[in-house]
């Protein structure tokens, strides 16, 4: 079995310590080493991941460009590289189909980039996604590093799921994190996938099954949220769940190289 890790972040080495404690302070969480290529692949060894999800964030429109020069510059067979882009960002267009040759998808992280994810200023964005078959991954529900208004609640996900019902989704954190109560009854069995990073340990075992016994086994995908957690951790956890082997084998790798298709050799 390929196991594919769907939630990832590293820096460039030169950047990678002040990322590291500027994250740690935000989030009030200790990464669990420093977030590089290398040490990546360290983890991933060690947890028997074939590979890796890597999604970048622009926090500004201005760092757009020059986040996924670094990011298509260190592609590699074990990395699957997730661009990054802001709403705001006007050379939207251009970039998108530069991210269609180099990457496989981007991400959006909501708390950062200052915006919601059904503000219309968005639109343009899911539209050219929608177009191109890319898949976007957002940060959903609670910001650890945000004491506001959750700008990627289950409910403005919704809203975008009805506006663009061909854009492929990834919900981070199993639809919203600390809120899985509405991210199930708003999004459980909807044409959108949920990761696993943060929060299917953190889940109750009866709302787990809740999520499963509504969602299926079909979007489901592993992910680890590395640095901030160990993907072996999560591997292990999955597999000791009562879940059939096949199923396992699909949220461990098999639904994700689905949702990207066979063209990026996965």
């Amino acid at each position: 079995m390929q196991i594919l890790d769907s939630h990832t972040h590293i820096y460039p080495d030169k950047i990678a310590l002040r990322a590291k404690d500027e994250l740690q302070k935000a989030f009030s969480k200790t990464m669990i080493d420093l977030p590089i290529k290398d040490n990546l692949f360290k983890y991933m060894d060690e947890a028997g991941v074939s590979k890796s999800l890597v999604a970048a964030v622009a926090s500004r429109p201005e760092q757009v460009v020059s986040i996924n020069n670094w990011l298509f510059s260190i592609k590699d067979d074990r990395i699957i590289p997730f661009a990054s882009m802001h709403p705001y960002f006007e050379g939207y267009k251009e970039e998108i189909k530069r991210i269609k040759d180099n990457a496989c998808g981007i991400k959006l992280q909501t708390e950062f980039q200052l915006f919601y994810a059904d503000d219309e200023k968005a639109f343009r964005i899911y539209e050219e996604l929608e177009k191109l078959s890319l898949p976007v991954l957002f940060h959903c529900g609670v910001e650890l590093s945000s004491k506001g208004e959750v700008r990627s609640s289950p409910d403005r996900i919704l809203n975008v799921l009805n506006k663009f019902p061909n854009l492929k989704v990834i919900c981070a954190h199993m639809g919203g994190y600390l809120m899985w109560e509405e991210a199930l009854e708003k999004l459980g069995g909807k044409n959108v996938y949920f990761d696993t990073s943060d929060s299917i340990r953190e889940m109750s075992a009866d709302l787990r099954e809740k999520f499963f016994a509504k969602h299926g086994f079909d979007k489901i995908l592993y992910g680890s949220d590395f640095p901030l957690e160990n993907p072996k951790t999560e591997i292990e956890f999955i597999n000791s769940l009562n879940f059939a082997a096949e199923n396992k084998e699909k949220i461990l790798g098999g639904n994700l190289k689905k949702l990207l298709g066979v063209s990026k050799s996965l």
